[in-house]
């Protein structure tokens, strides 16, 4: 090989490099943007201007860009060790996430989109410097222009799939002449109130609930479209909202005949300002075309103005005892009062079941019937599940989330009689005065209180006084904790959780 072909080939290899390691920056920085927009459902306006961790929209995105313009105005070559530099600090910080960035379909169509935008930008670069065979090294490859052009590109496929799926959900749930649909939400409770229905519903009808805590329009489409068996008698769909019109676009959507709205609270004051919002925002799933009953709690303070399909419930529930081994109440159904038991444990579960016992009767099912129904319910996972191990007992309420889910979870382990160990983070998306009412709870109930996460961390802090405390901000040290601060005969009860970018 000659020295010229020598020289050409370390040149094309100077090339290739500094485009890998130019992708490789980029992508990075594609990975830390959809991370944020995933979290915030893809709303960019939230991942802004709701972010609870702004310093890492600092760290992670702006500082690198400021760098990446300040380094390459001075010296191109410097520019390579920052790209290798960032690359590694995703990484890092990508590992330490617990929910990091899920590569779904829509992700994947991004990193596609992210591809082609930059091997466009490199070969442009590579035909500006004339090419391969240029003696000089080429100019530094643009970075924000790929990075805009697939967000661009991603939300104008995304929107056009939108529509494509919504009629496409639309035409099978028209097409499915028998089917009921009951909508649910609630600042709180909702998915609870759906797990409990669908274990009441299923012994008369042929049900089908949404998966896991899907509550989102999009979440609902792909639902449908994917999982929704069209022998269905009854689905059971739960609605979600971050902001006032979320709700309505999910009535609109399903058309359902049932609505229920649970309770309401500050559950995510920070994007709604103002209870009066979210109940107006909650109140926007009787707006279904096709509504025959809604069942709204009094929390709402809704007033029928003569409407028999709107019925209030909550103040019917009576006599209400809860203990480590389950709960029982009563209600007023007609003129009798009915009596009911089940292994749910938490006061707050007598108002979720309420809602589903008025659902079940409406439906036809015989009050016995419902009585075996609500024995027999298991208690939903991570929702005040007892686990009892090496001569602790855990409760397990670490998607409880809201003041009087967690203000009843207090209630029911102040009835131990052995020492009491917290594990939260507080309440998340709430006031700052509320969770100084959990935390003077806290200290009336708890020996230890080990508290997770920053969002909350100062606030608790300074209001509880008397139970020993334990800050932990990396939940990745809590099993280390745990066994060095907890014994046999301890009752440990994890309250709330809070992902690692809240």
């Amino acid at each position: 090989m000659s020295i010229l072909d020598l020289q050409t080939t370390i040149h094309i290899f100077f090339i290739v490099l500094t485009f890998f390691i130019h992708a490789a920056f980029v992508f990075a920085l594609g990975y830390y943007i959809l991370s944020a927009m995933q979290w915030y459902s893809y709303r960019p306006l939230r991942a802004i201007f709701h972010y609870n961790k702004p310093l890492w929209h600092l760290f992670l995105f702006v500082l690198p860009l400021v760098l990446y313009f300040f380094i390459i105005y001075y010296d191109e070559v410097s520019v390579y060790y920052l790209f290798i530099l960032y690359s590694l600090v995703v990484y890092v910080w990508h590992n330490k996430l617990d929910k990091p960035l899920q590569f779904t379909k829509r992700v994947k169509r991004f990193f596609l989109f992210l591809a082609i935008c930059v091997s466009f930008a490199d070969i442009i670069l590579l035909i500006e410097s004339e090419g391969v065979h240029s003696a000089e090294a080429p100019q530094s490859p643009s970075v924000i222009a790929p990075l805009f052009l697939a967000l661009i590109a991603g939300f104008i496929y995304e929107k056009i799939l939108f529509f494509v799926y919504r009629q496409e959900a639309k035409r099978k749930l028209k097409s499915m002449k028998d089917l009921r649909i009951i909508a649910i939400t609630a600042s709180y409770g909702k998915t609870s109130i759906k797990n409990f229905l669908h274990h009441i519903l299923s012994a008369k009808f042929n049900c089908y609930k949404t998966p896991r805590s899907v509550n989102t329009i999009i979440g609902l489409i792909q639902d449908v479209n994917t999982t929704l068996p069209l022998n269905t008698q009854i689905y059971i769909a739960e609605a979600g909202a971050r902001e006032r019109g979320d709700i309505g676009e999910i009535a609109e959507f399903l058309e359902h005949d049932i609505a229920i709205i649970g309770q309401i609270g500050a559950q995510h004051i920070e994007y709604f300002k103002s209870l009066e919002a979210i109940r107006d925002t909650k109140m926007e799933l009787i707006f279904s075309p096709k509504l025959t009953q809604a069942f709204v709690h009094e929390s709402l303070n809704a007033n029928p103005n003569g409407d028999e399909r709107i019925k209030i419930f909550g103040h019917e529930i009576k006599n209400i005892e809860a203990d480590l081994n389950g709960t029982k109440f009563s209600m007023k159904i007609g003129r009798k009062t009915v009596e009911f038991q089940t292994k749910l444990l938490g006061r707050f579960n007598a108002v979720n079941l309420a809602a589903c016992i008025h659902t079940a009767l409406y439906l036809g099912l015989k009050i016995e019937e419902i009585q075996k129904a609500v024995a027999s319910i298991n208690s939903v996972e991570h929702r005040l599940q007892r686990i009892d191990a090496n001569g602790k007992i855990i409760l397990d309420d670490s998607f409880n989330g809201n003041f009087e889910g967690m203000k009843s979870s207090y209630e029911l382990v102040k009835t131990y009689e052995g020492r009491k160990v917290l594990i939260t983070p507080g309440i998340v998306e709430s006031t700052k005065e509320e969770n100084e009412k959990l935390a003077n709870i806290i200290d009336e109930v708890f020996d230890v209180v080990i508290i997770t996460g920053s969002v909350n961390a100062q606030t608790l802090n300074q209001a509880i006084l008397r139970a020993h405390k334990i800050l932990l901000l990396d939940k990745s040290q809590l099993t280390a904790v745990l066994a060095q601060n907890t014994k046999g005969g301890d009752l440990i009860l994890f309250s709330n959780d809070a992902p690692t970018y809240m």
